[in-house]
């Protein structure tokens, strides 16, 4: 048997941090500092203890369904302190997808904003294991802080469940993915390593949702601020008029991940940021860790004109292996397309309750995570698409993003995204889902993307039809849902 030791607890960063900085500003709300790291530490702990004293025993799952809000901090570390496993639960699922989570984790407790404590208790009846439903802010969630504090964090092993977290579901029922706080602790060690150093004194952004103009407020307020962003979310951003006048000099890094960006959007996201920008490469399988670009790197591939670097993901992240894989998971050469496999610290223990997925996923040691992509000699990766995003056409492999990429070229496109129609004489066909800026669009604009992808991409890559869409349909976290777009393109558009 494995030894248990409470270092090995995640609960164990915030007591170290409480040490060393215990007068540090730890979590504020918007401009607000609202606790040190000492008092956190201390309402964690006492969190716990309530948590103990109620009977919450080691590994049993903790559900979280909650916007973005400064309970939802204390309460996750109070899961680990207590030696529960965290589930945190995208906050904008329908019901019926939350209840499907709850019931599949069987969680015990279940922490609420007011919007979700509307929403669950009508329903309640249908989760008989849930013992406790505790709205963030009421009298019962403030009671839980007068238990004495818990003496340390629970004693864990490196591969005890910390956190589960659900995928979105896109191919069937959500698959609930088991992060250890091994994983956790190795995902937090690559990203200050490998991504972006945190020094004392750092501002760390989580928006509640994505408003620009917040972030130019915060701006003002806090130094040295970092935060993370879909690269949808770096556009939005960017276009934003405020931007310009922003203190910039207060912002240390963008990072971006969770979707493409675009070579020319990183372009003009550099040319009007600077070299802050970072990019990170990973999956719930893996979190934020199978590669990274950081400042510097991407900085540098941008004043040499390196078009192909910055359409990258950038290199394997500190301890982590990455290689392609064709058929019988056989290692393909540099240079060559295939599967991205992944091995390293931060890869999941697997789904939970579900051996045969997981056995799928993991199989022979290597994360296989469904994108299609290639290395270059210096262990570039580039990403092609999703595996299962893959056009063939005619016996010919067409990734989307290479056409997308083109397609944003033009100066009338804003968003632009390519998927498969199914063709009686090709097998499928190349569409193009294109949103245009004001004042574009049309035949006219087919006729220029046409001539402009005829330039620039073999003639069998180009798109047959234009689809122009006042938004492409986007998931919570700004990923295009080509789903829906192959729904949309299902029959020839009138614009031929």
């Amino acid at each position: 048997m494995k030894a248990r030791h409470t270092q090995f607890n995640l609960t164990g960063l915030l007591v170290e941090s409480a040490m060393r900085f215990p007068a540090h500003i730890a979590v504020a709300r918007g401009k607000e500092p609202l606790h040190t790291y000492d008092t956190l530490a201390r309402r964690v702990a006492r969190q716990a203890a309530a948590m103990l004293n109620a009977g919450v025993l080691a590994g049993e799952r903790i559900a979280i369904v909650s916007r973005n809000s400064c309970e939802y901090i204390e309460t996750l570390f109070a899961c680990w302190h207590a030696g529960a496993c965290a589930v945190p639960i995208n906050a904008k699922l329908h019901p019926d997808e939350t209840l499907y989570v709850l019931a599949h984790c069987g969680a015990k407790w279940v922490f609420v904003d007011a919007a979700w404590e509307s929403a669950l208790s009508p329903r309640q009846h249908e989760l008989p294991h849930v013992e406790r439903v505790v709205r963030f802010g009421s009298r019962e969630y403030e009671g839980l802080f007068a238990h004495s504090r818990a003496p340390e964090p629970a004693a864990v092993e490196e591969c005890d469940a910390a956190w589960i977290f659900y995928t979105s579901g896109t191919t069937g029922k959500p698959k609930g993915v088991v992060l250890s706080h091994g994983n956790l602790r190795a995902m937090s060690n690559c990203f200050v390593s490998g991504v972006e150093a945190i020094d004392p004194g750092d501002s760390i952004f989580h928006p509640a949702g994505f408003d620009a103009d917040e972030i130019v407020e915060l701006l003002g307020c806090w130094q040295r601020a970092c935060f993370f962003a879909a690269p949808t979310m770096v556009k939005r951003l960017v276009e934003h008029p405020p931007v310009a006048s922003a203190r910039l000099d207060h912002l240390k890094s963008v990072v971006f991940g969770g979707g493409p960006m675009y070579v020319e959007d990183c372009k003009a996201a550099f040319q009007a940021l600077g070299p802050r920008l970072a990019q990170i490469y990973g999956q719930g399988e893996s979190p934020m860790t199978i590669t990274a670009m950081p400042r510097a790197m991407l900085a540098d591939a941008v004043m040499r004109g390196d078009d192909a670097r910055l359409g990258s993901v950038g290199t394997p992240q500190p301890g982590m292996e990455v290689r392609i894989a064709g058929a019988d998971d056989v290692s393909l050469p540099a240079g060559t397309v295939g599967e991205v496999l992944v091995r390293g610290p931060t890869v999941m223990q697997g789904y939970w309750q579900n051996p045969e997925a997981s056995a799928a996923a993991l199989a022979h040691g290597w994360l296989h995570t469904g994108d299609v992509g290639c290395l270059d000699a210096d262990s570039y990766l580039t990403l092609k698409d999703r595996s299962k995003d893959l056009i063939i056409s005619g016996g010919s492999n067409i990734y989307p993003r290479e056409v997308e990429e083109v397609l944003l070229e033009h100066p009338a496109v804003f968003e632009a995204a390519v998927v498969g129609r199914r063709h009686a004489d090709w097998g499928e066909e190349v569409v193009a889902v294109v949103v245009a800026r004001p004042g574009a669009g049309g035949s006219g604009l087919r006729a220029e993307l046409d001539r402009l992808c005829v330039d620039r991409i073999a003639r069998f890559k180009r798109p047959r039809d234009y689809y122009f869409v006042a938004a492409l349909p986007k998931n919570n976290n700004g990923k295009v849902l080509k789903t829906a777009l192959r729904d949309l393109v299902a029959t020839p558009s009138a614009i031929r």
